[in-house]
């Protein structure tokens, strides 16, 4: 037996979430058991958990979009029993049984092995919101954007994506400018290494097509009018990464940014990024992500508090990362 948080959905399309005692043969198929120590909780889960958006393709499922744990069976020869794994994303947690419970069985293809330097608490602390913000840091790298080139655009800078986001870019010599609408968290946003901090209401209204030049790239994990101010005040040249659609998922922009600026826009998924890629993220967070500023940007619930951790984070109550240690 095992512990998971449940999502049921009842006759009258209501869902409910409990944690509850399961068998391990109600597990669903694949190759590798894993024994979960830590998962955590996204945006994404929190809509998932709470159904306020459609993200769970069926019921019941045990959500949770990242898990860390060892090993405990395997017929894929890529893993032997014992081994340190995580998993982000994949459908997990919406298309099949998630991390948020003390086991899981998954397809051995969707794994990684946690980084030697990493614990599985660390490992979660970053979550799929750290990997992403990874991503986004690489996509710009990629298209040559350099500390050199000018400053940079976090918005969403107290949740996952942009804490981490904020902290990577900093110490990759990056000048960050951070957007967000919570004042409280400003000597919090400013530890991780923003320079400056503009309030998000600057971006979130309907703006001109074409702004003045001030960003010379931009993580985004908010969307809507706020995507399109970002990329009608990029510099010519410049790149915006697009990973969320917290605002909303509309993009109420023209084409001027981009023909006649020569800007360019890039969307990041986490979800089914390539192993190659993921491996290349999780080195490089490896390396380059400051564990105090993770550290400080942490807190740690248990299963029997996700529910209400999770409505917390869509009412905007919540900051940084949080891990959710399975076996509290």
């Amino acid at each position: 037996m095992f512990k998971a948080l449940l999502l049921k959905q009842e006759e009258n399309k209501k869902v409910t979430a409990t944690v509850e005692d399961l068998e391990v043969a109600k597990l669903p198929e694949g190759d590798v058991l894993v024994k979960i120590n830590y998962s955590t909780i996204n945006y994404k889960d929190s809509l998932a958990i709470t159904s306020s958006s459609p993200i769970v393709k069926n019921f019941p499922m045990v959500p949770g979009i990242d898990f860390s744990g060892e090993v405990e069976e395997t017929s894929n020869e890529n893993f032997k029993i014992g081994d340190k794994v995580i998993l982000n994303g994949f459908g997990v947690g919406e298309k099949y049984w998630g991390g948020l419970a003390q086991k899981a069985r998954v397809k051995g293809e969707w794994l990684v092995k946690l980084p030697e330097k990493l614990t599985q608490k660390q490992a979660m602390a970053i979550g799929t919101a750290g990997y992403t913000a990874m991503l986004c840091v690489l996509a710009l790298e990629k298209q040559g954007v350099t500390p050199d080139k000018g400053e940079i655009l976090v918005t969403g800078a107290t949740g996952g994506v942009g804490s981490v986001a904020i902290s990577l870019l900093s110490k990759l010599g990056y000048t960050v400018c951070a957007s967000s609408g919570r004042e409280e968290y400003q000597d919090y946003i400013n530890s991780l290494g923003a320079k400056k901090i503009i309030n998000r209401s600057e971006l979130s209204e309907k703006g001109r097509p074409l702004g003045k030049e001030i960003w010379a790239g931009a993580i985004d994990s908010v969307g809507s009018h706020t995507l399109a101010n970002i990329c009608a005040s990029t510099k010519y040249g410049g790149v915006v990464a697009a990973c969320g659609l917290a605002q909303g998922f509309d993009f109420p922009s023209t084409v001027m940014p981009f023909i006649l600026r020569g800007v360019s826009l890039l969307g990041v998924d986490s979800v089914y990024h390539s192993i190659e890629g993921r491996k290349e993220a999780w080195m490089r967070l490896e390396k380059d992500l400051n564990l105090e500023h993770l550290t400080k940007m942490t807190q740690v619930i248990s299963l029997d508090e996700v529910d209400q951790v999770a409505k917390n984070m869509l009412e905007n109550k919540t900051f940084g990362r949080i891990v959710v240690d399975v076996n509290l």
